[in-house]
């Protein structure tokens, strides 16, 4: 029996087994909602699947013809995606707590992956669902690339974004937040100045949420879909930007994995990154 929620707590479910597989999905339904580069899922029987707290505090969103994905209304996490017609759960593994009793064993959708991601293990790769499957992805539309603009937008498209110019950096966090908060392996953020940031529609929709005990830590979605979109803080000048949500290119790529010693014990960093196992040196040092 495994255990996880939503990162405020309102959400609660348990799982109980046999778990047969744990894929990493890179589809872009996925990187939009979870606002990180892949989305880890451990499927279970719906049998073994129950909501433990608050269900009714989940937004629903269709996204596609054979799939309802949800998330938590107040802080947006993304939540067990329930299939009936197939006697299935699937559920994200970010946010669980116990000991799971597999690792991932392949990526699928890789043909729609991020362009910033390096996929460095040796795990099969699937241009889209595996045959054994029996179902076809779904296409997203795409977005022209400007230069030196990069944008973005939710999973349901009614919010959009762009930046412009150089991002101060981009990393990988593996804070226990950010896994749930992202219901994935790790969160992958991209800091620019928040003046280099405007909403081009739908800024009306982006809800924030901060945790009560924390100093900075705030999460921005979409009330619609709960999509991830940019946190921009005035206060400290800057835009954090979900890289998932990005509909083009950004101009730089990963540069180090921060929290490594809160990293999910599931995954493993085989690429050649800086690792830092707590928290970075401010972006802004105090003068």
């Amino acid at each position: 029996m495994v255990s996880g929620s939503c990162l405020c707590g309102t959400v609660t479910y348990e799982v109980q087994g046999p778990f047969t597989s744990m894929v990493n999905c890179h589809c872009s339904m996925c990187r939009k909602q979870h606002g990180a580069p892949f989305a880890t899922f451990l499927p279970a029987p719906l049998a073994g699947f129950r909501w433990t707290g608050a269900e009714a505090a989940l937004v629903t969103f269709q996204s596609s013809t054979r799939s309802v994905r949800s998330g938590c209304k107040t802080c947006g996490a993304p939540a067990p995606i329930v299939l009936p017609e197939r006697n299935m759960a699937l559920v994200p593994a970010g946010p669980l707590e116990g000991d799971l009793p597999l690792t991932p064993q392949m990526h699928i959708f890789v043909g729609s992956k991020a362009p910033w991601y390096a996929i460095t293990d040796g795990l099969p790769q699937h241009e889209a669902f595996p045959p054994e499957f029996g179902v076809q992805g779904v296409e997203r539309p795409t977005v022209d690339a400007r230069p030196g603009v990069t944008s973005g937008s939710c999973l349901c498209g009614e919010v959009a974004f762009e930046v412009e110019g150089d991002a101060l950096i981009m990393q990988n966090c593996h804070c226990t937040r950010c896994r749930r908060a992202r219901g994935a392996a790790h969160g992958t953020n991209i800091f620019y100045r928040a003046e280099q940031f405007r909403w081009l529609r739908g800024a009306e929709l982006a809800v924030d949420y901060k945790i009560p005990e924390a100093k900075h830590h705030t999460v921005t979605f979409c009330r619609r879909c709960t999509g991830a979109l940019p946190r921009v803080d005035t206060v400290r000048n800057v835009a954090v930007v979900p890289a998932g949500c990005l509909d083009t290119d950004p101009p730089l790529r990963p540069q180090r994995h921060i929290f490594t010693a809160h990293k999910a014990a599931w995954f493993a960093i085989t690429d050649e990154l800086p690792q830092l196992p707590e928290a970075p040196p401010p972006l802004f040092p105090r003068t």
